[in-house]
């Protein structure tokens, strides 16, 4: 069966607690979107993608998505496929497009995204995102996959001992005092950049 323009969905939210009462939405939304929605957990895989129109269920993030599912042509999930962005290990990390950035220590993590680490108390010249993403640059940094959920190329660098050690210094630019204690406190091991590829 050929790909619909526009799918009706029963959204409802995957809570947490065992037992939960939510609202379900309906909305019609285009295929392409469904479809993207589902590239973050099959990434560009035919057979993967076949499997959840047909099964009509999909879980992402909070998101429950339900539809009438069918059997949908190779061909037209293959052409849909075509209009979303290749991995492209080749690319190299631009600083100016960076979007997002993890930092892992052993079992954490400390989300950051820019407009976080741009935020800085008044009186402060530089931000600790200018400091992150100086020593970003200054680290060997890894491509590692394109992330179609971030919609963004993921790289990946470790830090070394003076770059932690920069960030701890650091860590009073930020403007929000927990996050400037985790990164103080925690053994932070590498990061994790996802940059747009602009345009």
């Amino acid at each position: 069966m050929s790909l619909p323009d526009h799918v009706r969905v029963k959204l409802s939210s995957e809570a947490a607690e065992s037992i939960s009462i939510t609202p379900v939405v309906i909305r019609d939304i285009p295929i392409r979107e469904l479809i993207e929605q589902m590239l973050g957990i099959t990434g560009k895989d035919i057979g993967r993608l076949h499997e959840l129109l047909l099964r009509g269920t999909l879980v992402s993030g909070a998101s429950r998505f339900r539809w009438t599912g069918w059997d949908a042509l190779a061909a037209d999930i293959e052409a849909v496929l075509a209009t979303f962005p290749d991995r492209d290990p080749g690319r190299a990390f631009d600083p100016k497009f960076c979007i997002r950035a993890d930092l892992r220590g052993p079992g954490r993590r400390i989300e950051m995204p820019q407009e976080v680490g741009l935020r800085k108390p008044f009186f402060r010249r530089a931000s600790f995102w200018d400091v992150l993403m100086g020593v970003a640059a200054s680290s060997e940094i890894r491509y590692v996959d394109y992330s179609y959920r971030e919609r963004a190329d993921h790289y990946s660098a470790a830090l070394s001992l003076a770059s932690l050690e920069k960030l701890r210094e650091s860590a009073n630019l930020l403007k929000y005092s927990a996050l400037q204690q985790q990164i103080r406190q925690i053994n932070l091991e590498s990061v994790d950049l996802f940059a747009t590829r602009g345009s």
